[in-house]
């Protein structure tokens, strides 16, 4: 058998470190192992289940001996879901190994000194912290433990998350840790009804079924949005179902509906019809209030949004007469949350009805020193759109998972910003960036920040400074 070979067994593997998408790194010799649910310090047997030249990715088949950070996962969906892959782990230990990862990123790809990165700003909640969640009906549930798919009895309707790596298995939610109450009242209750009446739930392969998706957004405020999304219901079915769902939780604020009929699920160009209430719910920030629409995006942890922003604007340290751009700015909550402290902000994103969401958002809150402009980044920003507008003394960019384009890194290198705030949800790309940028900038402050409890996401905060 070669080395690594798939289903080969190594035993007493002690796990030394943790890698980005939250595996247990290993080795046997020269040979790398990342292995699921495995926690650095575990001494454990694994099995081999994919293999390559240099590395394999394996399964845990015998715990030799626990790792001092290990804990009990606290939900029974846990393995199975993919959504909270560190569960098994201390919270400590969590902020521990996302501090590794942030400073790891940025020495190992930036070449940049991060000794004196701060320490994690942890989450005050490490459950029911999000305040979205995105739900998918299905009529290809996986089985638990013990279920046998020759039983005929067998209900295969699922509403709950995807299970990793299958795209048509839907994995039947009992109870969820993300999202505080009422969203697993609401979810169970929907899923009930419609079983009780035979509602057909989507077919991921063929594209047919009456129920798609379900979200369920929640605010500080108390405001609650629930957006049922059909496929191909007859008009009674949606009639149903959707004053089932008023009479059974009058606490929503915005009961909204979506026909979407096309082959992927996202909602971005579907018309929303709202059966109840406006087609919007609120959350405040700082005195500020953000309208939240079903389309818009807004940070899913809203308590570390207000953390993160304020980490934002403190890096910055704004005087008070700045002209401030502020990239990929989504529906204008960091432009808006900063437009108090400066001059002028400036905001750029790529989706349009984001940046009628950022409008608003100024108009609601009566201000009046912002201009936003919908575009792709890198054509947007150019030296004509810099001369119009001026030269910006700050600079913040939020980009998404991917970094920012080279193109859009250049023209920052031509702007010379005296400061650059850069906010990423990803420290390696942001590292990658920033490897361009240091030929012109100091890393001056570095501040990761955890949104993501239970996860191996964390976002990252460094001010750049031009060198003089």
């Amino acid at each position: 058998m070669s080395r690594g070979a798939k289903n080969q067994v190594f035993n007493d593997v002690t796990i030394i470190d943790i890698a980005e998408e939250g595996k247990g790194v290993g080795k046997a010799d020269d040979f790398v192992l990342f292995v699921e649910k495995a926690v650095p310090g575990d001494v454990v047997d694994v099995q081999v289940y994919r293999s390559k030249k240099n590395f394999g990715e394996a399964k845990i088949i015998g715990l030799k001996q626990a790792s001092e950070h290990r804990v009990e996962p606290f939900c029974e969906h846990f393995g199975t879901c993919g959504g909270c892959k560190w569960q098994h782990m201390t919270y400590d230990a969590q902020l521990q190994f996302k501090q590794k990862s942030v400073s790891d990123a940025l020495s190992r790809l930036a070449k940049i000194e991060v000794d004196g990165t701060m320490p994690i700003v942890p989450s005050p909640a490490d459950r029911y912290y999000r305040n979205k969640l995105e739900f998918t009906f299905s009529n290809k549930r996986w089985l638990y433990d013990g279920e046998s798919r020759e039983d005929e009895a067998l209900n295969m309707n699922a509403l709950g998350f995807h299970i990793p790596g299958r795209f048509d298995k839907i994995l039947d939610v009992r109870h969820c840790y993300l999202q505080a109450d009422p969203s697993n009242d609401i979810r169970n209750r929907i899923d009930e009804f419609a079983k009780q009446n035979g509602y057909t739930y989507y077919d991921l392969r063929n594209h047919t079924g009456a129920l798609r998706n379900l979200i369920i957004r929640t605010s500080s405020t108390g405001e609650l949005m629930v957006i049922v999304v059909f496929a191909y219901p007859t008009e009674e079915e949606v009639n149903k179902l959707m004053a089932f769902v008023e009479a059974d939780f009058p606490e929503i604020t915005s009961l909204l509906y979506i026909l979407n009929e096309k082959k992927n699920d996202t909602i971005f160009d579907q018309d929303v019809v709202a059966w109840k209430g406006p087609e919007y719910i609120h959350e405040e920030m700082n005195g500020i209030k953000f309208r939240i629409g079903p389309k818009s995006f807004y940070q899913t942890n809203s308590i570390q949004a207000l953390r993160l922003y304020e980490i934002t604007r403190d890096f910055a340290g704004f005087k008070g007469d700045e002209l401030v751009y502020d990239l990929y700015t989504g529906a204008g909550t960091i432009a808006n949350f900063v437009a108090g402290n400066v001059r002028e902000v400036v905001g750029v994103e790529y989706v349009p009805s984001a940046i009628e969401d950022a409008k608003i958002n100024s108009a609601i809150n009566n201000i009046t020193n912002t201009k936003f402009y919908a575009g792709d980044m890198k054509d947007v920003l150019s030296a004509e759109f810099v001369a119009e507008h001026g030269k910006p003394d700050v600079i913040i960019t939020d980009p998404p998972r991917a970094g920012m384009h080279p193109d859009v890194v250049a023209r920052l290198m031509e702007i010379e910003a005296d400061k650059i705030v850069y906010v990423s949800c990803n420290a390696a790309t942001q590292a990658r960036d920033l490897l361009v940028l240091k030929e012109k900038y100091d890393t001056v402050k570095i501040q990761p920040v955890d949104m993501f409890p239970h996860t191996q996401h964390v976002e990252n905060v460094v001010l750049l400074r031009i060198k003089k």
